[in-house]
């Protein structure tokens, strides 16, 4: 379909989603979708299945739900495949992972049992709590990307694909800044070839996607396609790509509190986190130089919604902190404690105090399916490299040089809706609303 210049192809046939990793966030995507399929369960929690979206003024009361807006695949058309470090299947990695309870994975056990994940790439050096037995042998990096790209292409021809997209739901790597290997797309592949050490398995996936034409989303806080390398690669190949770091639990948090102390004027002298997690996340956390990585992306939302810069007086002076302890006994059930210490008229203080008890990967699965399916949309679209209209769903959101990343929870949404009315010819909504009150 073409509006107002925007050539959307259909969605026609299978599509393929390839998932980088088969733990509690990946089995717990599986699950949700074969339940909903099967009339078990709602998909509650995403917003291209159970969101609406207005159209036109307030009196015309047209909102329809975004899956009957835009040419969203249906999850009836999605199949899955997935490379693990651990070989077993979606229903073994599901009871493991304990996210879902036993009854309903057994009303799905044999759906769930024929995921069986292909070996994984895979470098202890960038997570060192993990020991992967389940992996590919190869001489070099280079060659592992090969042999990613022959799981790929024989996924898509023994299932009839007719189209795929990449998602990283793995674990977080150690914290990694840009080297000359990730300076340009030539240097990347000499590097692969050389096996540099400063080229960890996300790039590895991220390479065998882009070089394919198939999209990749960044659901960990890694440095991976946020390089001039893979973006010159997705720029060449017309391939979207997005990240990084599911917006969830704390984080989603305090892209819905900051706002609205923003917004009020309120002034925030510290905010203090601090989380207990049980899951393969947890303890992979658990290791310093991983826990660094992610305490990148979680530190930097404070500061583009508050703007320090603009308000000194209110948040010039804040003191942020963030921690994250592994905690065993919790499991997926993850626990955040935020303290708040917040200032008003005359300067007098005040404080919040937030107690999230939240599950990540129910909380992150339904961000999975939406990625997916918007990342599909855009490719038929023809649009490529960032979308950063898809930010919402991300802590640390990927921008163009020289941007710096909005991460109001509302400003994004308001950004992800316009960008599907664009799309398909609508005007955008800008909520002004005069002409009611001419």
């Amino acid at each position: 379909m073409t509006q107002k210049g925007i050539t959307v192809a259909p969605a026609e046939g299978k599509l393929g989603v390839l998932l980088v990793g088969l733990g509690a966030v990946s089995t717990t995507l599986v699950a949700g979708v074969l339940a909903s399929k099967k009339g078990l369960a709602k998909p509650i929690g995403s917003l291209t299945q159970m969101g609406t979206i207005r159209l036109g003024k307030r009196t015309e009361h047209k909102s329809p739900f975004i899956k009957e807006f835009v040419p969203l695949a249906k999850m009836e058309d999605l199949v899955f495949g997935a490379w693990d470090v651990f070989p077993d299947n979606a229903y073994e990695a599901a009871i493991k992972a304990g996210v879902i309870e036993k009854p309903m994975l057994d009303a799905l056990k044999e759906e769930l049992s024929a995921l069986k994940p292909w070996p994984a790439a895979f470098d202890k050096n960038f997570v060192c709590k993990l020991d992967g037995t389940h992996v590919k042998k190869a001489a070099t990096k280079w060659d592992l990307a090969g042999q990613l790209m022959e799981d790929i292409e024989r996924f898509k021809d023994q299932n009839k694909i007719s189209r795929l997209n990449m998602i990283w739901c793995a674990s977080t790597e150690a914290y990694l800044q840009s080297k000359p290997s990730h300076m340009s797309l030539e240097a990347l592949e000499k590097g692969l070839k050389a096996n540099d050490p400063n080229i960890p398995p996300s790039m590895i996936y991220a390479y065998a996607a882009l070089k394919l034409g198939i999209p990749f989303s960044n659901g960990a806080p890694n440095l991976t396609v946020d390089t001039p390398a893979l973006l010159e690669l997705a720029d060449k190949m017309n391939v979207p790509l997005s990240g990084k770091d599911f917006k969830t639990g704390q984080t989603l948090m305090k892209t819905i509190i900051a706002p609205g102390l923003r917004a009020r004027l309120l002034g925030i002298a510290g905010w203090f986190s601090t989380n207990i997690l049980g899951n393969r996340d947890g303890e992979v956390l658990d290791a310093p130089e991983n826990f660094k990585t992610k305490e990148e992306s979680k530190l930097s939302v404070l500061d583009t919604i508050l703007q320090p810069e603009l308000q000194p007086e209110l948040y010039g002076k804040l003191y942020h902190k963030v921690r994250i302890n592994y905690y065993p006994p919790r499991g997926d059930d993850k626990e955040s404690w935020d303290n708040i210490d917040i200032f008003g008229w005359m300067g007098y203080p005040m404080q919040l105090k937030v107690n999230f008890l939240c599950r990540d990967s129910i909380l992150a699965a339904p961000l999975v399916l939406d990625l997916v399916l918007l990342m599909d949309l855009a490719h038929r679209a023809g649009m490529k490299g960032i979308q950063e209209w898809l930010s919402f769903f991300y802590k640390s959101p990927m921008v163009a040089e020289g941007l710096y990343p909005e991460h109001n929870l509302f400003i994004q949404q308001t950004k992800l809706k316009n960008t599907l009315r664009h799309m398909m010819g609508e005007d955008p909504i800008t909520h002004i609303g005069l002409e009611y009150y001419e």
